[in-house]
């Protein structure tokens, strides 16, 4: 009766064993299509034999684990493209509205730089006309005013960004609390000898979300936890400590903030990846050299207008007149040098025209001492005209190629950009399909499964009934 006894344990196992393999491969179909679910598996072990006479006499089997199909090195190639195509991506609409400020069109500040320069040489061919005066201050308003809305769309832009950082913050810091929570719940899960399968999905999707957004990495510590910090070596979980990250807004300026520990540390690209490396590096570096080049072409066409207005004669033969209003960081020192980045600043923000009364423009060449202008003398006019074709910036640049180049800037960085995002897209896509293929689920591996673990059971059945009509049978025999 004793072997009976083993034999009916061991079909009582093997059809426990087989019943949790079919409800694990059961739990494996309904995720099939559930981001991030890893594929789970039993893992099967035999109770230890027990001495028969002069033999060992197997008692069975027992699940030991489920375990979760995982690998390291695929997850973290998935975090590190996952911060390339967050970095590419945060950088498209930026991008894109950049490239509609500096449009390639007909109408453009090139379009009113022409039209203003163009509008002086129609004033040279009758110079006392007070409506051919008038259009010239006329077209230098309109030309002003596009180089204010320029910097007002840059500032805009700016901001647009400083929002999509700051809706993002407080997500942010609710997935590092989940993380954190996720290492306590794994690590309470674990120590007991089981594992934690779920958690595990879980916290890998939070994790490789981070990485979108602000690059976070990983490293693993003992006990099945994470610790996750920022490309800069900075930490943000540690353990089932959660740090934290704030905005600090001072006027348009916006500052990202790390509290750790109790210590506060500022935030800056160094520290950063992902969508908000993107992000400030076009709102901290792209647009700040965008805006400098606009500056730099409205203070040289504000100086050196007036420079040669002032050197010639009003209808009331006045002298040194200004057309626009003078850059706020201009220098005048004979000989004048070469201007600095920090003269330019704010020439395009503040640009405006100086001249209300048309009878101002000085046209005709200074009048020497008590005498009036010339009628019909329109020397400055010409001279102020061949401004727009014959003056270099530097030697090299006319008005119109600087700004072309400030055009093609933009378009050069955004087709880039396309071409990036497209290519850190295509990876990200094919590492997801290698970790699918490696650890996700498979329909017809899944079948093949539940195929074998039920005619496993059927077989675990018919053992069991076959052992059990056996009993019945010695137990007839001793009646």
């Amino acid at each position: 009766m004793a072997g009976l006894f083993n034999a009916l344990n061991a079909a009582r196992t093997s059809l426990e064993v087989n019943q949790k393999s079919i409800e694990v491969i059961g739990n494996n179909i309904s995720n099939l299509n559930t981001k991030g679910y890893s594929r789970q598996q039993v893992v099967l072990e035999t109770y230890p034999a027990t001495n028969f006479g002069d033999f060992f006499i197997g008692q069975g089997v027992k699940v030991s684990d489920v375990s979760r199909q995982h690998d390291v090195f695929i997850e973290k190639a998935l975090q590190g493209k996952s911060a390339d195509f967050g970095y590419q991506n945060a950088q498209t609409r930026p991008l894109g509205e950049l490239e509609q400020v500096f449009a390639v069109t007909n109408d453009n500040i090139s379009t009113d730089i022409d039209n203003f320069f163009d509008s002086i040489h129609e004033l040279s061919a009758n110079p006392s006309d007070l409506v051919q005066r008038n259009n010239v201050i006329l077209q230098g308003n309109v030309l002003t005013t596009s180089f204010n809305n320029i910097v007002k769309s840059l500032d805009t832009i700016q901001e647009n960004i400083n929002d999509t950082i700051v809706s993002e913050v407080d997500g942010i810091n609710a997935q590092l609390k989940e993380v954190a929570a996720l290492n306590d719940r794994i690590f309470r899960i674990e120590i007991h000898g089981q594992t934690a399968n779920s958690a595990r999905d879980q916290r890998d999707t939070i994790i490789k979300q981070l990485a979108v957004k602000i690059g976070a990495e990983t490293y693993d510590t003992e006990n099945g936890m994470v610790s996750v910090q920022l490309p800069g070596g900075l930490p943000l979980v540690e353990g089932t400590m959660a740090m934290s990250i704030s905005t600090d807004s001072t006027g348009s300026e916006l500052k990202l903030k790390l509290h750790a520990g109790g210590v506060t540390r500022d935030l800056g690209l160094k520290n950063l990846g992902g969508q908000f490396k993107g992000l400030v590096e076009i709102r901290d570096k792209f647009i700040p050299e965008l805006e400098a080049g606009v500056d730099k072409l409205a203070y040289e066409i504000s100086v050196q207008v007036n420079l040669q207005h002032m050197a010639g004669g009003a209808l009331d033969s006045t002298t040194n007149n200004i057309f626009f209003s003078m850059p706020p960081n201009y220098v005048q020192s004979p000989p004048a040098p070469a201007p600095t980045a920090t003269e330019y600043a704010g020439a395009a923000r503040n640009m405006s025209v100086a001249i209300t009364d048309p009878r101002k423009i000085a046209a005709a060449n200074a009048p020497a001492a008590g005498e009036s202008v010339a009628i019909g003398d329109n020397r400055n006019a010409l001279a102020l005209s061949n401004i727009g074709a014959n003056y270099l910036i530097g030697g090299v640049d006319n008005f119109n190629s600087l700004y072309g180049q400030l055009t093609a800037k933009v378009g050069v960085e955004s087709n880039q950009n396309q071409l990036s995002l497209k290519g850190a897209e295509d990876s990200l896509v094919q590492l997801e399909n290698f970790r699918d293929g490696l650890v996700g689920v498979s329909l017809e591996e899944e079948m093949i499964s539940l195929i074998q673990f039920q005619r496993g059971f059927e077989s675990s059945a018919k053992f069991l009934s076959t052992v059990d009509e056996m009993m019945n049978t010695i137990i007839d025999l001793k009646r």
